[in-house]
């Protein structure tokens, strides 16, 4: 197994399926967190849903469509990055995050999602990368601002959410702008 240090205290290593009651009790602490912006089949509520979401996962960097991992804090899984989706023969992904509130303000998500996404650009020439966000969302925004993306646009009332329809907004970078930003 691999663990690749971002931080002193902070290591991006794989969810895979063996760590589902992790995943579960993390979620615990991050449900209430995490709810309004990520999908409910996602948020694992036990064991089985647990090893689901992982085992989707799991599937999807075995077909090459998507991956996940989670961020480690001092021992203890608080959050993570996703490819969302993965497409290297249209060039195209989408990647997310989530963590728990004791890893706000820690600095560990914004350099995770550049170690994916510079790993998406440069080593299997992903051209565009895409971040989709509900539009109510101020930390996943002001993230993807930090991280050098463009607001495309927002899809209006796309879908229902918890208050109401919601607006989603989707935020993109491309390879050439990408390599271009001057790394952090």
């Amino acid at each position: 197994m691999f663990a690749l240090p971002l931080t002193e205290d902070v290591e991006l290593r794989p969810l895979e399926p063996w760590r589902a009651e992790e995943f579960l009790a993390h979620m615990e602490r991050a449900r209430e967190h995490i709810t309004p912006w990520v999908s409910s089949s996602f948020a694992a509520t036990d064991l089985p849903s647990a090893r689901a979401v992982l085992q989707r996962y799991a599937d999807k960097w075995a077909s090459d469509s998507g991956g996940i991992w989670g961020l480690w804090w001092r021992g203890t899984l608080v959050g993570g990055v996703i490819f969302v989706s993965f497409d290297a023969t249209t060039g195209v992904c989408e990647v997310g995050c989530w963590v728990e509130p004791a890893a706000q303000g820690r600095g560990m998500v914004a350099p995770a999602v550049r170690r994916i996404v510079d790993w998406a650009v440069r080593e299997r020439g992903i051209q565009r990368v895409e971040w989709r966000t509900n539009a109510d969302n101020t930390r996943s925004k002001a993230l993807a601002q930090r991280l050098g993306l463009r607001l495309d646009g927002t899809l209006r009332q796309l879908r229902p959410g918890p208050h109401g329809r919601i607006n989603l907004e989707v935020w993109s970078v491309l390879a050439d702008e990408w390599l271009a930003a001057p790394g952090e």
